[in-house]
């Protein structure tokens, strides 16, 4: 995906003017980093996670090598977490949240990125269509689940979509 393609996908995602943290969990090689960073206030922090080393040379982007789901990640004081084609790889979806929200200094905001598709593949081992995603925050009390744009699949799988979530 081009950067333009990432940045136009999380755009409508990005609201305010202060400084802010956030994670992005599961970076890969930064395609994703780099649009929130680019769409941020000048100055707000990102701290890139992943299991394989990545090389980011991004201003105010630190890199955190980690599994999200199974490491202890000690983050706190963030303002949103990202996560682009993550959270597919993740069985159980719920405990994964619930660890995350204690890493929020206030009401927590997830920006996820995802195939809209129900059927697993070696790429994709545990889908989660957009309506699946609006069901599982919604039994976990958020009251904003909203997709704020979605794009043709480049791998043919149906769209994408970019879902902002708030409590």
């Amino acid at each position: 995906m081009r950067d333009e393609d990432a940045i136009s996908l999380i755009e409508k995602a990005i609201s305010g003017h202060e400084l802010q943290v956030w994670a992005d969990l599961g970076c890969g090689s930064g395609t994703f980093t780099k649009a929130l960073n680019s769409l941020l206030p000048t100055g707000s922090h990102i701290i890139a996670v992943d299991r394989e080393k990545q090389q980011l040379d991004l201003p105010n982007v630190d890199f955190m090598r980690a599994n999200f789901e199974w490491d202890d990640l000690k983050l706190s004081g963030l303002n949103g977490i990202l996560m682009a084609n993550a959270i597919h790889y993740v069985a159980e979806k719920a405990a994964l949240i619930r660890k995350l929200e204690p890493m929020f200094t206030g009401s927590p905001r997830f920006i996820m990125i995802e195939y809209d598709i129900d059927r697993a593949n070696p790429w994709v081992p545990f889908p989660i269509t957009f309506k699946q995603l609006q069901t599982l925050f919604g039994t976990l009390g958020y009251h904003k689940i909203v997709k704020v744009s979605e794009r043709p699949s480049a791998y043919r799988s149906g769209n994408m979509y970019c879902a902002l979530i708030e409590k």
